[in-house]
């Protein structure tokens, strides 16, 4: 599947099955992947080896993003526990499957690492619920980084139940607030206000400037930026740190914070803003694993197979962002294949996407597919399969 997957750039079984190239019909190979892929779920057990390889790759200064997300199927209507979710581009109820993605990265954003991916429903007898599953999630992966690193969250995170989780596991957040909750700020006042108001009484003295790129265009902005100590209605007694950002649209960003932060000074601020920046680049990593497999197409029906064929993508994902992005070892490879990429400007700043389009150039100019390796394991072994995941 790993093979076939990156030969094709595709989760089709039939796509599959024709970059494997065996010796066999196209349709006995095709029946033998749909049957393996229903047969057992190794979602948890492939996330497991992911986070064991990655456990020393992760520090204290790295950006742990945590990116729910979903797979749209608005035309399907057979396949096994297909449930509601939110198309966030169309602003409307979708059906589908829901998606949870963790993924690592350094503040300089040259360093990816793919933590924990998985795809559920949530009409699956286990679903524990939306905020319960992102906990769940949370502590899989710690289980393996431990307290390193700080924690990346979207507007989901803006959830009681998911602070208070964050705090008591002793973890560092940063978290974007919704602009409709109200804050109590001002530790002598303790006065209310609604987080969408609170820049008119708070002063924003710092000030930066950066470069964005927005629709293939490189834009300048100027930012203006400050901090206040709230605390949260629902547990007045915790103090937190919202950092109050200008300049990237006509509402304010605003940045919730447990970590311990001098809101007079503007590195430990900006810190902060740069911590959500990166989680941005780590919404890099989502966003290939749909594009350049096309995962949103897959054709499977059983849940099994869904969530197999997701947790194989992000196998994939680690192994170009670790094995092949990282590996000194691995540089000159690594250059031939951004050459068969064919791209016309350069290699992007998230090299994933040339690494995928090198590879399948790669693979598909093979006669024989995987079987081309049989030879080299010894002749003990009946069968060839690749080994996944190395001690």
């Amino acid at each position: 599947m790993i093979y076939g997957i990156q030969a094709s750039k595709d989760v089709k079984l039939s796509n599959i099955s024709r970059a494997l190239k065996e010796d066999i019909p196209l349709i006995k190979t095709e029946d033998r992947l749909s049957r393996n892929l229903a047969d057992e779920d190794f979602t948890e057990e492939i996330n497991n080896q992911l986070l064991r390889l990655a456990d020393n790759k992760v520090d204290d200064t790295m950006v742990i993003a945590l990116d729910p997300g979903d797979l749209m199927k608005p035309y399907a209507k057979s396949m096994e526990l297909l449930c509601n979710i939110y198309d966030g581009s169309a602003h409307q109820p979708a059906k589908g499957y829901h998606m949870c993605q963790v993924t690592a990265a350094n503040l300089n954003h040259d360093k990816i690492v793919p933590l924990y991916c998985e795809a559920y429903s949530s009409k699956a007898i286990d679903y524990p619920g939306s905020t319960e599953k992102l906990m769940e999630v949370v502590r899989k992966v710690k289980s393996f980084t431990g307290t390193r690193g700080t924690w990346a969250i979207d507007r989901q995170g803006d959830d009681i139940d998911l602070i208070n989780f964050f705090r008591t596991e002793d973890l560092n957040f940063v978290t974007r607030l919704k602009t409709n909750r109200y804050l109590h700020f001002g530790k002598n006042t303790a006065r209310q206000v609604q987080a969408g108001r609170i820049h008119h009484h708070v002063k924003l003295p710092h000030q930066a400037h950066i470069y964005i790129a927005r629709d293939g265009k490189e834009e300048f902005l100027h930012l203006n930026f400050g901090a206040v100590t709230v605390a949260l209605p629902e547990n007045p007694e915790h103090w937190y740190t919202v950092v109050i950002v200008e300049g990237f649209g006509k509402i304010p960003m605003l940045l919730l914070t447990n970590k311990e932060v001098n809101i007079h000074d503007n590195k430990q601020l900006w810190r902060i803003v740069e911590t959500y920046l990166t989680r941005w680049k780590c919404d890099e990593c989502y966003r290939y694993i749909k594009q350049s497999y096309n995962l949103e197409d897959f054709r499977v029906q059983g849940y099994n197979s869904i969530r197999n064929i997701t947790v194989l993508i992000h196998a994939i994902a680690y192994f170009t962002s670790i094995y092949m992005g990282i590996s000194l070892k691995l540089n000159i490879m690594v250059q031939k294949i951004f050459i068969l990429s064919k791209r016309f400007f350069g290699v992007p700043t998230f090299f994933n996407y040339a690494m995928a389009d090198g590879i399948f150039e790669l693979l598909s100019k093979a006669k024989t597919g995987v079987l081309d390796f049989r030879s080299r394991i010894g002749p003990d072994h009946d069968t060839f399969q690749l080994s996944l995941f190395p001690d």
